[in-house]
C-alpha cells in the first residue's frame, strides 16, 4: 500500500454529486500524484462507487495497486430508493440489507467483482459491524459473523488465494478487539479512532496489532472533518468539549506556523502498526491540498508541545523527522 490511499465514498456521491467525468478525472489525477491505494465499497453511493472505481482502474496493470472493498451489506434492487437516502446526492436504485453470514459474505464478494468488473479483490473488509451501527441488533449481526459462518467465509476466500487479505472497515475500535479473538485478521481500517483529536485505542489495539502483525490502515484522520474546519465530528455538529480540544490543537499549530491539518494528517502514521492512511477528496484540488499537508515540514518540537501540554497521549509515537 501506498502512504495514502484514496478512499472513494466521495465517488459514489457522498453528500453532493459527482460526475463519471469527476470521478474519472479524480482516480487519474491520483494514479498519477503516485497514489496505488484504492478503497471502495458497495454502501457507498449503493453500488456507484464501486462501478465508477471499476471504471477508471480497468485499464491500468493489475499488479501495479491495491484494491479494497468490503462486504457485510447486500444491494437489493428497490425503487423507493432517493436522493439523499444515507447522504448520497444521487444514489442507484439498490437498498442495502445487512447480511454477515457465510452466504452473504460470499454472494457479497461476488457481486463486487462484478460491478468492479475485476476477477481479484485484494483486501476484503466487513463494513461496519458494531454497536454504533447496530444498536441493540449487533449481537445478532455479531452472531453472524462469527457462528453464521461470515469468519469462516473471509478465510475460505483468503486460503484460495480469491482475496490477499481480510479485515474490518469500522469506526469503533472495541469490535476490533473483539474480532481478534475470533479471527485471524491482516488489516483494520480504523475511521476517526486514532486520530491527533483520539487516541483511545492506542493500548487496547494499535500496541496489540503491532505485536501480532495485524495492520492498520487510517480513516477519518479529520474526524468527519472538525480538524480541518468545517465543525463536524462523527458526521454530526461537534460537540463543545471537542470545539474547544481542536481550538487548543490548533492554537499549539498557530505557535510552530503550521497547518492544524498537517498535523493531524501525519499524527497517525508514526504508528508503527499504520501502513496507509485513507483519504477522501471531492476533487482534484482537495486531493493536491491533501498530499501538500502530508508534504508540510512539521518540527520535532511541536510534537513535544502537544505532548506536553496533554493534547496527544505521552505514549503515542509520534513522527522523529520532518516530513
Amino acid at each position: 500500500m501506498t502512504t495514502l490511499g484514496l478512499g472513494c465514498s466521495q465517488l459514489g456521491g457522498l453528500y453532493k454529486p459527482m460526475s463519471a467525468a469527476e470521478a474519472n478525472a479524480l482516480v487519474d489525477w491520483a494514479w498519477d500524484a503516485g497514489i496505488r491505494y484504492f478503497d471502495t465499497a458497495p454502501f457507498y453511493g449503493y453500488t456507484l462507487s464501486e462501478r465508477r472505481v471499476g471504471h477508471s482502474l480497468q485499464m491500468r496493470e493489475r499488479e501495479r495497486y491495491v484494491l479494497s472493498t468490503k462486504v457485510g451489506r447486500l444491494m437489493r434492487p428497490d425503487a423507493t430508493v432517493q436522493p439523499g437516502d444515507d447522504g448520497w446526492a444521487h444514489p442507484l436504485p439498490f437498498r442495502p440489507r445487512f447480511d454477515y453470514t457465510f452466504d452473504g459474505i460470499m454472494r457479497s464478494y461476488e457481486d463486487s467483482q462484478q460491478r468492479l468488473g475485476m476477477q481479484t479483490i485484494d483486501v476484503l473488509y466487513v463494513h461496519d459491524i458494531g454497536a454504533a451501527t447496530h444498536g441493540d441488533q449487533h449481537s445478532r449481526y455479531w452472531e453472524q459473523l462469527t457462528r453464521g459462518g461470515g469468519f469462516r467465509a473471509l478465510a475460505e476466500l483468503r486460503d484460495c488465494h480469491a482475496v490477499s487479505a481480510i479485515g474490518l472497515g469500522i469506526n469503533e475500535w472495541q469490535v476490533a478487539v473483539d474480532a481478534m479473538q475470533e479471527a485471524d485478521l491482516d488489516l483494520i481500517l480504523l475511521a476517526g479512532r486514532y486520530t491527533l483529536l483520539e487516541q483511545e485505542a492506542l493500548a487496547p489495539l494499535l500496541d496489540r496489532c503491532a505485536r501480532n502483525d495485524t495492520r492498520i490502515v487510517a480513516g477519518g484522520v479529520f474526524n468527519s472533518g472538525v480538524l480541518v474546519g468545517n465543525g463536524k465530528f462523527n458526521y454530526a455538529d461537534a460537540p463543545v468539549e471537542v470545539a474547544d480540544r481542536v481550538a487548543r490543537l490548533a492554537a499549539v499549530c498557530t505557535r510552530f506556523e503550521v497547518p492544524l491539518a498537517a498535523a493531524a494528517l501525519q499524527f497517525p502514521l508514526a504508528h508503527p502498526a499504520v501502513v496507509s492512511c485513507v483519504i477522501g477528496a471531492s476533487s482534484i484540488a482537495q486531493l493536491q491540498q491533501n498530499i501538500a499537508w502530508l508534504e508540510t515540514p512539521l518540527p520535532p518540537e511541536l510534537w513535544q508541545a502537544l505532548q506536553r501540554e496533554g493534547l496527544i497521549a505521552e505514549s503515542a509515537p509520534v513522527p522523529e523527522v520532518c516530513a
